[in-house]
């Protein structure tokens, strides 16, 4: 250590761009747990095999348990992580038969490579003899395999170039791009929250204008019952699973929601448990602050549910293609992801 007013370079903060830890001295740490636990959730709930014994889907992530940090000693980095998770399958056997289970991962950490990881597959008590079994230790292992891969590759790049400081005088390094999703997502949520109601027909929107509306209605069944479906829509992760991208959704009454990379906005306005859902939705494109009404009763009708749809209020010229969003990118990629 320097003596008093020798003046070590090492501490000599004002040769630096940001006057702090000059020439990466010091060791510091940056806590990248949030950022891991939302890209691995991300990804899993991404995991969809299918072969000649049907077709296979992780649906819910149960436990995932760790930490992670990235660390710097002199400009050269450290990575550290470590994670336990377990997460739910669903699968639809090539007979339409059911079957549930989980997905365990016990060693994911910075000692071992993505090919040591100890992945098991198993299938839930109660359930039966499968194939979809062997489809999962087939294929499923090896495709969350190379997710697991894939974060560990974007934990390294990510944040890498941020972790080491410029000088004053050298050039300063680029920083990464961020994720386009994650600003989109912060974006449309201060959107969300500071609209109001414009859905009734010919109804005058906050800036005066007055937008011309349309009404129609849709009517689906699903192989599944009532509170399966409810979960369906109102889950953050189930959303996720069959849109196959980041979402938001507060799954409560007042709670909002924004999914398909900020295409879809809203809040739910009236649940009713395992029967009816309610909510304010707009497409980004819609005029500003113009919000449907849309309403989706669910009946059950013996192994089956009956989704009758009512949507209000939207923008004359869109109803079409609000028609065929539904029906393609919500009932279409509900029944293909969960077999319903």
């Amino acid at each position: 250590m320097a003596k008093w007013g020798e003046g070590d370079p090492r501490w000599i903060v004002e040769e630096r761009a940001d006057a702090t830890n000059v020439n990466n001295w010091h060791w510091t740490e940056r806590d990248v747990s949030g950022w891991s636990s939302q890209r691995l959730r991300q990804l899993l709930l991404g995991v969809r095999v299918q072969g000649s014994e049907g077709v296979a889907q992780l649906t819910s992530i149960d436990q995932l348990d760790g930490e992670a940090s990235i660390n710097n000693r002199k400009g050269k980095l450290i990575f550290f992580y470590e994670w336990q998770l377990r997460a739910s399958w669903l699968g639809t056997s090539s007979g339409g038969v059911k079957s549930r289970g989980s997905v365990s991962v016990s060693n994911l950490s910075d000692e071992n490579d993505v090919d040591e990881l100890d992945i098991s597959v198993s299938l839930c008590k109660d359930q039966p003899s499968t194939p979809l079994l062997e489809l999962m230790t087939a294929a499923g292992v090896p495709e969350v395999r190379r997710v697991l891969g894939e974060y560990v590759q974007q934990l390294k790049s990510e944040f890498s170039q941020e972790m080491i400081l410029p000088a004053a005088t050298g050039p300063r390094p680029p920083r990464p791009p961020q994720p386009e999703l994650k600003n989109r997502i912060k974006s449309s949520e201060t959107q969300v929250s500071s609209a109001s109601m414009c859905s009734s027909s010919s109804a005058p929107c906050p800036t005066g204008q007055r937008i011309l509306t349309s009404n129609f209605n849709l009517n689906e069944t699903f192989q599944t019952s009532p509170d399966e479906l409810y979960r369906t829509f109102i889950n953050q992760e189930f959303v996720q699973v069959f849109t196959r991208s980041a979402a938001v959704v507060d799954g409560r009454h007042g709670g909002r929601f924004l999914l398909l990379d900020g295409s879809v906005s809203g809040e739910f306005t009236k649940l009713v448990p395992d029967q009816r859902i309610e909510m304010r939705w707009r497409f980004r494109t819609w005029p500003s602050e113009h919000y449907a009404s849309v309403r989706l009763q669910l009946d059950e009708r013996g192994h089956e549910t009956r989704l009758r749809m009512q949507c209000r209020g939207v923008p004359a010229g869109e109803e079409d293609s609000t028609r065929e969003g539904w029906a393609r990118f919500y009932f279409q990629a509900i029944k293909q992801t969960f077999g319903y």
